[in-house]
């Protein structure tokens, strides 16, 4: 599915120039592919933001916006969003007074994300082979199924990007479990 899609294809190529180690493209813009792909729709679902995460303990704090600038630069179409999941904790702590430990890699940080579905990420190899990342594996997200992952997210905070989200009445075909 990643592969026939020539803007995430293009959107990973934008995001392999950068040269960085450990990063994948996911959330929303991955589930939603595979969502609007197993409903059928003939026209993709707008992607809201693109998130690129990344993992580099010795990056500095204004990397992620420098980062972001280039991605524009690049391909101004997408509303790119980047966070290097090293520092994470620094920005929970700062932004929410959530004390949490570090994460210890790319892996650890897609592992936490709200939802099970949403979990995985894609990374476009030198070879042009595409790798995932996907800590929960990728049986809810084929299976249609949206479950909380209760690892960072609240079960308020779950409850309230599902609404947000309005995933039942975009993909008609889910199995929203709300608790």
């Amino acid at each position: 599915m990643v592969a026939a899609s020539d803007e995430l294809m293009a959107a990973l190529r934008a995001v392999r120039s950068l040269g960085l180690r450990s990063w994948c493209i996911g959330a929303g813009a991955i589930r939603s592919l595979v969502w609007d792909t197993l409903h059928g729709f003939d026209r993709r679902s707008a992607v809201e933001d693109l998130d690129v995460v990344y993992f580099d303990v010795e990056a500095s704090p204004e990397q992620d916006a420098g980062l972001e600038n280039q991605l524009r630069s690049a391909m101004p179409g997408f509303n790119w969003e980047v966070t290097n999941q090293a520092a994470v904790h620094r920005w929970l702590a700062a932004a929410l007074g959530q004390v949490v430990p570090p994460l210890a890699s790319l892996e650890e940080g897609v592992a936490t994300w709200p939802e099970f579905a949403t979990c995985v990420g894609v990374w476009l190899n030198e070879d042009g082979s595409l790798g995932v990342v996907a800590p929960h594996g990728l049986d809810d997200l084929f299976a249609l199924r949206v479950r909380h992952n209760p690892l960072r997210a609240s079960l308020a905070t779950y409850r309230q990007r599902v609404a947000a989200k309005r995933f039942g009445e975009r993909w008609p075909r889910l199995l929203v479990e709300m608790g």
